[in-house]
């Protein structure tokens, strides 16, 4: 947990803190954002949660922190840790799970779980944290990790290790990683009905995301929604490989259906399918026009 002494400044005073620690990755304030706000490079407190609900999410956000940099000074909220930390993975929607425990060595990028009656999915890793493995295991392991790039691995070994889980990726970011099927080239691969991996390269030579159910995007860093902007876009500024390419990536998805984009970095969204179709085309517009 964060240090009550070198908490930020610009904390409003109560419970909840952020210290000097953060690394402005953006998961508390997707996570609680009733809670946690934006104040330049970090993050910090700007109104203690006044509900339930609020509170239950500043405390997921806690524990979601790559960092420990959030921490809480009353009792009451240090004893309903215990019970915060065993909720995950959070159910998103259907059969679809958020996994918390984001890794620093991912800079706090986001994971996700599809729980399949075939066999779960873990997508991108999270820290491999006791809490979040017993739960795990609990709802019936992992059958394939996963992996949309190179950047947000974090503990997959691990992970694999525990759960004999298989290791997904695409070759051109396998860069020596132990993974028991790489894939490789430009054309859809379909991991099992209703999991079909797109690469699209850009983000990084090898980026890749999952399409799941013509209902849900998972898009490692390849694709986000911007609050800001209103609409879909990509990270034009933390583009590793090429963003020409990462243009033609994203054009080739527009036939794609989906209602969730779930991102490892940036903010998730969902909207009919039709409303993501339209945002589809004007992230694409967007996008050439930066090229």
């Amino acid at each position: 947990m964060a240090n009550a002494k070198a908490a930020h400044s610009a904390n409003v005073p109560g419970d909840f803190f952020v210290d000097t620690t953060c690394i402005d990755c953006d998961t508390c304030r997707w996570v609680a954002p009733d809670t946690f706000h934006d104040i330049g490079d970090q993050s910090a407190v700007h109104a203690q949660p006044a509900t339930q609900a609020q509170h239950t999410a500043a405390l997921r956000a806690l524990v979601a922190c790559p960092t420990a940099s959030i921490g809480v000074r009353d009792a009451e909220s240090r004893a309903a840790l215990r019970e915060v930390s065993e909720s995950f993975p959070v159910p998103l929607a259907d059969d679809v799970f958020y996994c918390g425990y984001h890794a620093e060595s991912s800079f706090g990028a986001a994971s996700w779980f599809i729980r399949r009656p075939e066999g779960n999915v873990m997508i991108d890793s999270p820290r491999f944290a006791a809490p979040l493995v017993k739960r795990i295991e609990q709802i019936g392991g992992i059958k394939w990790l996963y992996l949309t790039h190179r950047d947000d691995v974090a503990d997959h070994a691990k992970w694999a290790a525990k759960f004999g889980a298989a290791r997904v990726i695409h070759a051109d970011d396998a860069r020596g990683l132990d993974a028991e099927l790489k894939l490789r080239g430009h054309e859809p691969h379909e991991l099992e009905p209703g999991l079909v991996i797109h690469p699209v390269p850009g983000h990084t030579k090898g980026s890749t995301v999952l399409h799941y159910r013509d209902k849900f995007l998972v898009t490692g860093d390849h694709l986000a929604y911007s609050p800001t902007r209103g609409h879909l876009y990509a990270f034009a500024s933390a583009c590793w490989y090429s963003w020409d390419e990462q243009v033609k990536s994203m054009q080739r998805l527009l036939p794609l259906r989906f209602e969730w984009v779930l991102p490892g970095h940036g903010r998730m969204l969902n909207a009919s399918a039709d409303e993501m179709a339209r945002q589809m085309e004007q992230c694409v517009r967007w996008m050439t026009s930066r090229a």
